[in-house]
């Protein structure tokens, strides 16, 4: 069966939703997703979302632009991270007109909070610009969008899986996608496709990402030859449950939450003198990965504390009830009299499909790809560097969310209705046969076998031999994977064919990741090379370009874009 829009959303987290708002109401708007919408991984963001909006201490937007390029380690786009700032107030205060429920202050005013990277008078110590709904910001603000979303009318499509991009003369025309109910294969076609379906944290072995968050529209763009930016650039929070990898909000550390190593001592004011447990998360979890290898670990193991114990019984319930729940549920822990196990997990992607400031997709060679746009995680408009600032990402969605709407509402005027293409989900049928009549390994082990190579050679800490090792194997793997085989065999609600096309988008990101991490010969950021410490900004200050190749990833790169504050040392 065929599907006709004037525009497709793929993906419901924040990005999708608010791009949907956008477009007036005399579009046909389609929003496709893997899951019920309120399920998206929008909805797990806990800290907050940031703006400076000074209701608790004096801020600036600029201040909030100089520490996501600072915090970026100054490969951040500059006009998008103004963009971002200069914007924040506005889409807070929107998304508090909508009904979004955030704490408050005794004023009545959005109450703040600090997060790591965010200071005052540029770079001179914390300062609270985080606007939070106690640690389950996400949450609430996800709700709020889809609640605003079901009242527009949009064409909401749940449990319906994205298999492949369907293109026309360099022009984005529409997509196959896989029914999860029935197992039925429809062509969705539309003048204006918007790609929004966030990350591939699933790469890796620990890491917070919810289960649906395969990368596959960003892995779907790479295939049909647009290239990927910054793909080695992956963020390692420090505070995972240990061992599970569920993330524990840097809110905890915002409201006073403090680290401490096996020796029973705070260890961040040596690292990071001024913003200590505050830094940055590259910086943090470097600094936790390093008291674990030099065996101060607790009780020599790997991983630290995160000590709340000290807060008080009210106000972790009233300012953290999600995390103290947490570590309740996971670990049989209270948290207001024990410290809790962490360790670096992967959260969060700065690289993905290149865009504009209004979303709209570029090619290698900058120009627009017609009717393809791209936001959220899945997105490289560069606002986040090479590390992203606790808060930007709830922010980076809803600013760049909102101006991809504007584009596409913009767009689809001088746009005509594609024309259907006969046979553009024969191949997809075709592998869907395939992979059930194979008799090859199965799915999970094929995915466990790519997660581990990928965290034991491309995660906290880097090197040449070892990321080697790691393409060799993630290649041998890809071969295992051409004959992936599942067990079941039906058509209604088969996750097991659903999680085997799933992990085809998962490897192929793998490669891409770790050749663009092996190119890269310098450390900045969240990219942290042992055999190439310093960051190198005469070499390597620009962004790196994956295209696709028969003989894999090709690197090429472009310049990073430099307005207002020039590149120093990053000290906190």
């Amino acid at each position: 069966m065929d599907f006709f829009f004037d525009a497709l959303i793929v993906g419901s987290g924040l990005a999708g939703l608010r791009a949907a708002l956008e477009i007036p109401a005399d579009y046909k708007v389609g929003l496709i997703s893997k899951v019920f919408p309120t399920r998206s991984h929008s909805g797990a963001a806990q800290g907050g979302i940031g703006a400076a909006l000074g209701n608790e201490e004096p801020d600036s937007w600029e201040w909030h632009m100089y520490d996501t390029v600072k915090g970026g380690d100054y490969l951040t786009d500059q006009d998008a991270a103004e963009t971002l700032a200069s914007d924040a107030p506005r889409a807070v205060y929107e998304l508090e007109h909508m009904g979004v429920p955030f704490n408050r202050t005794a004023e009545g005013k959005i109450a703040q909070r600090a997060f790591g990277g965010h200071t005052r008078d540029f770079g001179e110590g914390p300062v609270k610009r985080a606007c939070y709904a106690a640690d389950r910001t996400g949450r609430v603000v996800l709700d709020t969008l889809y609640g605003k979303a079901l009242e527009k009318k949009v064409h909401i499509f749940s449990e319906y899986y994205m298999l492949d991009l369907i293109f026309s003369q360099r022009k984005a025309v529409g997509a196959v996608v896989y029914e999860l109910a029935t197992g039925n294969v429809h062509a969705v076609w539309s003048k204006t496709i918007l790609i929004a379906t966030g990350g591939y944290g699933r790469v890796f072995k620990t890491n917070s990402n919810c289960f649906t968050n395969t990368g596959d529209g960003v892995y779907f763009c790479f295939r049909n030859g647009i290239p990927l930016e910054d793909m080695e650039f992956v963020q390692f929070h420090p505070t995972g449950i240990y061992p599970l990898g569920v993330l524990l909000s840097e809110a905890a550390r915002g409201e006073g939450g403090v680290l401490i190593n096996g020796l029973g001592t705070r260890f961040m004011p040596e690292y990071a003198p001024t913003l200590q447990d505050l830094a940055p998360r590259d910086v943090v979890s470097r600094a936790i990965s390093t008291e674990i290898r030099a065996g101060r670990g607790i009780n020599g193991g790997d991983y630290v504390h995160l000590d709340l114990t000290h807060l008080g019984a009210s106000r972790i319930e009233e300012k953290l009830s999600d995390i103290s729940s947490f570590a309740r549920i996971y670990l049989g822990i209270d948290s207001t009299s024990q410290p809790i196990p962490v360790t670096p997990t992967c959260h969060y992607m700065m690289g993905g499909i290149p865009t504009d400031l209004n979303g709209r997709v570029v090619g290698l060679d900058g120009s627009v790809i017609t009717g393809l746009y791209a936001a959220g995680e899945s997105a490289c408009v560069s606002v986040h560097g090479a590390n992203r600032l606790g808060t930007n990402s709830l922010l980076d969605l809803v600013v760049f969310g909102r101006r991809a709407g504007k584009a596409i509402s913009e767009d689809s005027k001088g746009l005509e209705s594609p024309q259907p293409i006969e046979g553009s989900a024969v191949d997809v049928v075709e592998k869907i046969r395939r992979i059930k009549n194979s008799k090859g390994k199965k799915a999970a082990g094929i995915r466990a076998g790519m997660q581990q190579a990928m965290t034991d050679t491309c995660s906290v800490f880097r090197n040449k031999e070892d990321m080697e090792k790691g393409l060799d194997e993630i290649r041998r793997i890809k071969g295992d994977y051409q004959s992936v085989s599942i067990d079941n065999k039906g058509d209604k609600f088969n996750t097991d064919l659903l999680e085997a096309m799933e992990l085809e988008s998962l490897l192929g990101l793998a490669e891409v990741i770790l050749v663009s991490a092996l190119n890269r010969t310098e450390s900045r950021g969240a990219h942290y090379r042992e055999d190439y410490p310093e960051r190198d900004d005469q070499n390597w200050l620009k962004h790196s370009l994956a295209t696709s190749s028969p003989d894999g990833p090709a690197i090429s790169f472009k310049p990073v874009k430099i307005t207002r504050f020039e590149p120093k040392a990053r000290k906190f």
